[in-house]
């Protein structure tokens, strides 16, 4: 399956980010926070990212378009938080459940990594909670290394 990337229309950006705070949430829940506490982290994180509505610099939105020119995901990419700017990071990534299993994650990966490469990346991370087995399944298939691994355990 072939896909590409196209920029998200700017007027959809408020509803994208409220969508991809919610999702945020939702794993930070599952995770074991509590719905108030991750409702106002995924927020504050979003706030911090698109200041005013509008990505932080180098940052971009795009649909993730299968061959027939639908939108099957998305795609948030950009420089990570080290400060280095040829260090970037996948900040979410998502194909809808209907559109799984076809092979468009795999290609929406691919053409993250060829549009960092274009800004002059020399790497590129990710972050996947340690539930999504199928997820991380296919970063470590595309070559993608465990770099640190955060562990916890409920006291309740």
């Amino acid at each position: 399956m072939t896909a590409s990337l196209r920029p998200l229309d700017r007027a959809r950006l408020p509803e994208w980010i409220d969508r991809s705070a919610g999702e945020y949430a939702r794993d930070l829940i599952a995770m074991g926070r509590s719905e108030e506490w991750a409702l106002r982290h995924a927020a504050e994180g979003m706030a911090e990212s698109f200041p005013g509505g509008a990505p932080t610099p180098g940052h971009e939105v795009f649909d993730v378009v299968d061959d027939q020119g639908v939108a099957v995901g998305y795609l948030w990419i950009g420089p990570d938080t080290s400060g280095d700017d040829r260090s970037w990071w996948i900040w979410d990534v998502l194909i809808e459940p209907g559109h799984r299993g076809r092979g468009l994650g795999r290609e929406a990966m691919r053409l993250a990594e060829e549009h960092a490469r274009a800004q002059g990346a020399h790497s590129i991370g990710l972050n996947v909670f340690a539930f999504n087995a199928t997820a991380r399944g296919l970063y470590e298939s595309l070559g993608y290394e465990t770099t640190s691994v955060r562990m916890g355990k409920r006291l309740d």
